[in-house]
Parts: C-alpha cells; sequence; structure tokens
C-alpha cells in the first residue's frame, strides 16, 4: 500500500499543495484530476521525491525519505509531461530506442547500458513489444513523431520495474487509437504485476477508462476523492470545474452511440 499522509509541497517557500492524504493499495490505478494550475504535477513529484516536502509518503510502511537514490528508483518511477519534447531539436543526446528503454535498468545493473544480465533484456524486449516499438529498436530517437517518442519513454519507465509508477499526462502526443490502447495495457500491466499507477490526467473521459479510483485537487487541496465513477458524479466536480462535467461526459459518451 502506499499512503500519502499530510503531505505539505511546493516552490521557493510557497506551497502548491497542502494536508494532501489518501491510500493507493497495490493493483490500483489511481488518477489525479483538476483544472490547470491546481498541484497535480507537484504532487507526483513529491511522491517521486524530486522535490522537498513535509510530511510522510510510505510505501509498506517504509518511509520513502530515508531511502537512498538508488533504492527509491527500485520502488518509485515518475515520467513527468517533460520527458517528451516538443520537438527532436531538443533531444541533446539521441540514443537508439534500445538504448533509451535501457536506462530504465539503471537501478538494477552495474553501470549505464553495460552489463545487461539476460533478465534485463528479457524485460526491454517485454515492454517494448508491449508498447509496439520493438520492430524500431534501432531507430534513433531524434528520428521519432511525437506519440511514438512518448511510448519510448514509457516503455523506459516500465522496464524501471518499480513498485509505484508516476506518469504526468500519460497520453499526451498519441492519438485515439494508441491512447485507448496504451491505458487498456496499463490498467491490465498494474493488476498482473500487482503494481500501483498514479495518472495524471485532464481528459476525464481517458481518466474514467483508466481509473479504479480518484482524487480532485482544487487550489492545492483535495476537493473530492473515492471510486473512479463516484467522483466523476460528484457534485463537487462541479463546483472545481464551474460546469456540469458529469453530464457532458455522459452526452459525449453517447452522441457516439
Amino acid at each position: 500500500m502506499l499512503k500519502v499522509e499530510n503531505l505539505y509541497a511546493g516552490y521557493n517557500g510557497i506551497d502548491v499543495i497542502s494536508n494532501i492524504n489518501f491510500e493507493i493499495r497495490k493493483g490500483e490505478s489511481f488518477c489525479v484530476l483538476g483544472p490547470n494550475g491546481c498541484g497535480k504535477s507537484t504532487l507526483l513529484k513529491s511522491i517521486a521525491r524530486i522535490i522537498d516536502y513535509r510530511g510522510a509518503v510510505t510505501m509498506d510502511s517504509d518511509d520513502i525519505s530515508a531511502l537512498p537514490r538508488k533504492a527509491l528508483a527500485k520502488k518509485i518511477a515518475l515520467l513527468s509531461q517533460g520527458a517528451n519534447p516538443a520537438g527532436s531539436a531538443q533531444i541533446f543526446f539521441p540514443y537508439t530506442v534500445y538504448e533509451t528503454v535501457s536506462m530504465g535498468r539503471y537501478a538494477w545493473s552495474q553501470g549505464f547500458l553495460k552489463n545487461l544480465t539476460t533478465e534485463d533484456k528479457n524485460i526491454i524486449e517485454e515492454v517494448t513489444r508491449k508498447l509496439d516499438i520493438w520492430e524500431i529498436k534501432d531507430r534513433m530517437i531524434d528520428e521519432l513523431s511525437g506519440g511514438t517518442l512518448q511510448r519510448v519513454f514509457l516503455a523506459r519507465t516500465l522496464a524501471q520495474m518499480p513498485e509505484i509508477i508516476l506518469l504526468d499526462e500519460p497520453a499526451n502526443h498519441l492519438d485515439l487509437k494508441h491512447q485507448i490502447e496504451l491505458l487498456e495495457f496499463l490498467k491490465t500491466w498494474v493488476k498482473e504485476n500487482n503494481k500501483i499507477l498514479i495518472g495524471v490526467f485532464h481528459d476525464l473521459n481517458l481518466a474514467r477508462l483508466f481509473g479504479d479510483s480518484a482524487v480532485i485537487l482544487c487550489n492545492g487541496s483535495i476537493a473530492a476523492g473515492g471510486r473512479i465513477n463516484d467522483v466523476l458524479k460528484s457534485e463537487i466536480l462541479n463546483a472545481v470545474y464551474g460546469i456540469d462535467i458529469y453530464a457532458f461526459i455522459q452526452k459525449s459518451f453517447y452522441s457516439w452511440k
């Protein structure tokens, strides 16, 4: 179980999130929802220990603040929005697809891209095949489209084989087909491997497809939380977004039928 208690975090001495509390069990996919600027990405960075925080984040009763960096990387992996540059010109150190995914094994290996074990290679092949990038494993990543690059970076995150995976807008840059396939794959992968996955979403229809449970952030605090369908029906959701969100979701869903 992942447990977040009384979490406060921000930048330059100013809290962006405050008094955050929730629990997630293994095998669950968890959504973080809310309007722009409410603290969703800050929450993920806190759990990943990229920024300082006050409060407690524990995994199976172990406080992550006490873990050395390499041990933490075996527990938690974060794929941030900034991991996928807007264009290939921003990739300063281009590697092949295979080399990039191999970086996910760093915490388990003896060195960068060196001495990969049979287990490492099997994991790399499995995740690249699952994300449909095995056939392009020898291509340079600065030659790839944004959507394909997103799948490469996700494969790198999964290759890390952590207990907790944090994804900030995981369906960004993907077309509708790959969005649906990716989210269905992630939800199945989490349950089959007994992992915890936390995803930040702006698209509430994708959140409903992906999530088992969710929290809604508003001005840095939790406005509502619970099972995903209950949260999406919540009147609090309407107050946070300023429109009847559930009616919109229902209308957009049924208009395709």
